[in-house]
């Protein structure tokens, strides 16, 4: 996976308008690491399209799509139900309200930290309210999760959607529209570093977590027996999951599915051990929309289509794919 992960990141960084050779995108990568490693026969654009243009976008990409699938595989086993995602379950939409909110009116109270803000605000609001209208004594059924989420993220959908429209700035309204069908074009190295940290940070504390998790899928009672406060866990787990999603959603906009497919990809490929599943969900989710993301920018090129578009285009049926599977069992 590791393998993947870079030859489809080194395609990533050398297709597009201007080709790159994939030889010297690693020497020039080399060059910036250890300058005087290698002689420089490369030219100038070359070096500016690489460093300034695609890998700040190859990184952040890489970055989002991690930190969407090991969401998902989080959320799947905290709620203990295989169709969990962050923009099923109304997370993502919850954090689009709170980014539009400021993109459409303008709010800067907290400086160049306000969107992230409030798209985590967002998301965390969503995530909780989702719960609480799924759960209905003391139990939480496939359907009424997906229900709750479904009718969420529409609600919170329309939410956005009446910002935007009664937006008098035309050129915010675009900007909003834009983000909201998620995309990462003109993608610059400050918005790579706050989402990496957070996502880095997330991931590294959901795989501390990996035996609280693997309890969870033993049930509610079983974990509680073996010594889980699952109530407290649970809440912790939201709030890292609503902070990743925020930072997320907050410099990529709404990009759907990819937290549902890839943890089901890396079960049947390493098993439900989160021990395994959660790093190799991170470097499957990374590869994946890093893939997704050059098609969306190559195949009706020099036009881009927004990369959250086409994750729906195949997240879409795979979902029905899933549910349809899951009602014959």
């Amino acid at each position: 996976m590791t393998a993947l992960l870079l030859a489809t990141a080194t395609a990533a960084v050398a297709i597009g308008s201007v080709s790159v050779p994939p030889a010297d995108v690693w020497r020039i990568l080399l060059h910036q690491i250890v300058p005087g490693a290698v002689e420089p026969t490369w030219s100038p654009v070359h070096e500016t399209i690489v460093l300034d243009v695609r890998l700040p976008r190859v990184l952040l990409c890489a970055v989002v799509g991690a930190g969407l699938s090991v969401a998902g595989m989080a959320l799947q086993a905290l709620v203990r139900n295989p169709l969990a995602d962050p923009m099923l379950l109304g997370i993502s939409s919850g954090a689009s309200v709170g980014a539009v909110l400021v993109l459409v009116l303008n709010v800067t109270l907290f400086g160049v930290f306000s969107l992230p803000v409030a798209a985590f605000c967002g998301a965390l609001v969503a995530l909780f309210a989702v719960y609480f209208l799924a759960r209905a004594g003391g139990r939480m059924t496939t359907l009424r999760l997906v229900l709750a989420g479904v009718a969420t993220a529409e609600v919170l959908t329309a939410v956005a959607s009446l910002l935007i429209i009664t937006a008098n700035d035309p050129h915010r309204t675009q900007s909003a529209v834009r983000w909201m069908l998620g995309g990462l074009a003109g993608t610059t190295w400050t918005m790579v570093w706050i989402p990496a940290a957070v996502i880095l940070v997330g991931a590294l504390t959901l795989l501390g977590s990996s035996r609280p998790l693997n309890l969870l899928l033993a049930g509610e009672e079983a974990a509680a027996a073996l010594g889980l406060d699952v109530h407290r866990f649970r809440s912790a787990m939201f709030v890292l999951v609503a902070l990743m999603v925020g930072a997320m959603v907050a410099v990529s906009g709404q990009i759907g599915f990819v937290g549902l497919i890839m943890p089901h990809v890396v079960r049947l490929l390493v098993g439900a051990d989160h021990r395994r599943a959660l790093p190799a969900v991170v470097l499957l989710g990374a590869t994946f929309l890093l893939a997704a993301d050059l098609a969306a920018r190559t195949v009706i090129s020099p036009e881009e289509i927004p990369v959250g578009i086409l994750t729906a285009l195949v997240g879409g049926p795979f979902f029905l794919w899933l549910m349809r599977r899951r009602a014959v069992r």
